[in-house]
């Protein structure tokens, strides 16, 4: 597949406390959470299949923060937004955390963000700035 950036839609019904793994607990409102990532690497998108496989209950293993959210008996993954061969990780993030809020310390371990995961009490709140950010969403 291709390399890419990509950011996961999450909804979360209920408030939870959910471990992210050495980055310690969150206290997370219900609502949606917003996950922006990139896959640069060997596979490139084909990531997003295993973030969806986490989410579906089929795999275990916890590598990024988004995992934790995902791999969360309550959560769901909504919608999954991707923009090819073009690194829009951190511009993502921001304007994400411009247009909602963000969760302090999350899925920015290796940049000077402060967090790559945004939080709103309703969808469309994240949904216009992922349509404007993104070239498209996966099926």
């Amino acid at each position: 597949m291709e390399p890419g950036t990509y950011t996961l839609l999450v909804s979360l019904p209920e408030a939870a406390t959910i471990e992210f793994g050495a980055a310690g607990p969150r206290d997370l409102e219900p609502g949606w959470y917003a996950y922006t990532g990139s896959a640069f690497g060997a596979g490139g998108l084909k990531r997003v299949t295993r973030h969806r496989e986490l989410a579906a209950g089929e795999r275990d293993a916890r590598h990024w923060h988004a995992d934790y959210l995902l791999g969360h008996d309550g959560s769901a993954l909504e919608a999954v937004y991707v923009t090819e061969r073009e690194d829009a990780e951190c511009e993502t993030a921001r304007a994400l955390s411009d247009a909602a809020s963000a969760v302090s310390g999350l899925g920015a371990s290796d940049c000077d963000c402060p967090s790559h995961l945004a939080f709103a009490s309703e969808r469309t709140l994240l949904e216009s700035s992922l349509v404007a950010r993104h070239d498209r969403a996966l099926d």
